[in-house]
């Protein structure tokens, strides 16, 4: 993808409701409308960067975006895991994403097992990654300085 980072934000939507469920990692999806205005040229697959929600505090992130061929979607999706606990849920709020690299392409798993496991995975490596300085600084882009007028349930 030419255009990392890429920043994009939206209002956090429901999902499929398999992260939290069935896989134990929660994610916040975006509308069909910020997917649909991805460039062109980006490569379905797994990637990293920063997250924040509303004007809150920006975490590590991985996002999945593409088809998730183990569910076998017919929609394309982007879908944020955010490394943070959250105390409640955030739908409706506004999350803010720069995408700064990428890991993988996605594929598809023989197993929900293997499927959990490559996430872990991306997680572990998304962290390392983002520790590097030139990722670092993207942490404190002014992107994420969103007035307190935009924000929503005090987030």
């Amino acid at each position: 993808m030419r255009h990392l980072p890429y920043f994009c934000r939206g209002q956090v939507v429901r999902g499929f409701g398999r992260g939290s469920k069935q896989l134990g990692i929660p994610t916040a999806n975006f509308p069909e409308q910020v997917v649909d205005n991805l460039p062109t040229d980006v490569s379905t697959g797994i990637y990293y960067g920063w997250a924040s929600v509303g004007s809150g505090d920006v975490h590590k992130m991985v996002v999945s975006i593409g088809w998730n061929p183990y569910y076998k979607n017919t929609k394309k999706s982007m879908e944020t895991h955010i490394m943070h606990t959250f105390k409640e849920d955030f739908y409706g709020e506004i999350l803010n994403v720069a995408i700064v690299g990428y890991l993988r392409p996605e594929k598809n798993f023989d197993s929900l097992e293997s499927l959990i496991s490559a996430i872990q995975g991306d997680i572990e490596e998304a962290k390392k990654r983002l520790d590097l300085p030139e990722h670092l600084k993207l942490k404190e882009d002014n992107f994420f300085k969103v007035p307190k007028s935009k924000v929503m349930n005090g987030h």
